[in-house]
């Protein structure tokens, strides 16, 4: 009976390498196809890595725009005796306007001195900080679903204004205080923060705006016109 011939694969050492290029061929054949399923998903976070909030123009604070209050004095000073802590929980120093600038802010453009008078006058901002509170968050699946506010932010601002004759002796005075604050959400952006630091300011000077000018009038009846 004629014998069956059979043949076995090569196992030398030239099948092992063949074999091996096979395998490596296919798993750089595989690895092609995956970078080019991933490499769009790799870009998009890249540029969203890159990508920064454009810088927001935010304007000053200034009140040019209201009649000025023109007192009986050859020379008008303005200082502070308030001094930022520059650390938590004052945030003022972060602020694009904070309260003691805008309150400068105010005096440069609403007090006029009139040029022919002896006495003098001294605005003196007393404080001026704002404060950040942290707010309770929600715990549980509610905390997890629900976008709260996250702080706090209480700004206050307080000066006086005083009348002097040429002897030095104190002939009048006038003072405001003004108190406001608000609330921002855990998610806010930079911008979103600074645009709500600048309201915030901006509504505590025109309630304070508001209390100098009718103090001045009731309190310094005799130095204003």
């Amino acid at each position: 009976m004629p014998s069956i011939l059979t043949t076995r694969p090569q196992s030398g050492p030239n099948g092992g390498i063949l074999s091996h290029l096979k395998k490596q061929a296919g798993a750089w054949h595989n690895d092609r196809i995956m970078i080019k399923k991933l490499l769009p998903l790799v870009l998009i976070l890249l540029v969203a890595c890159e990508t920064k909030n454009p810088v927001q123009a935010l304007p000053d604070i200034t009140f040019s725009q209201f009649p000025r209050l023109t007192l009986n004095v050859g020379r008008i000073d303005v200082s502070s005796s308030y001094r930022p802590p520059l650390k938590a929980p004052n945030v003022e120093h972060l602020l694009p306007v904070s309260p003691e600038k805008a309150t400068r802010s105010w005096a440069r453009d609403r007090l006029e001195k009139s040029s022919v008078s002896i006495n003098h006058a001294r605005f003196t901002i007393i404080t001026a900080p704002v404060i950040e509170s942290k707010l309770k968050q929600s715990s549980g699946l509610k905390g997890l679903f629900t976008k709260e506010q996250a702080e706090r932010y209480t700004a206050t601002v307080e000066a006086n204004l005083e009348i002097f004759d040429d002897r030095g002796f104190r002939r009048g005075f006038a003072s405001a205080r003004a108190q406001r604050s608000r609330t921002i959400a855990e998610d806010a952006s930079l911008n979103q923060r600074e645009k709500m630091w600048f309201d915030l300011v901006e509504a505590l000077m025109t309630d304070f705006n508001a209390e100098m000018e009718k103090n001045i009038r009731v309190h310094l009846v005799g130095w204003v016109r």
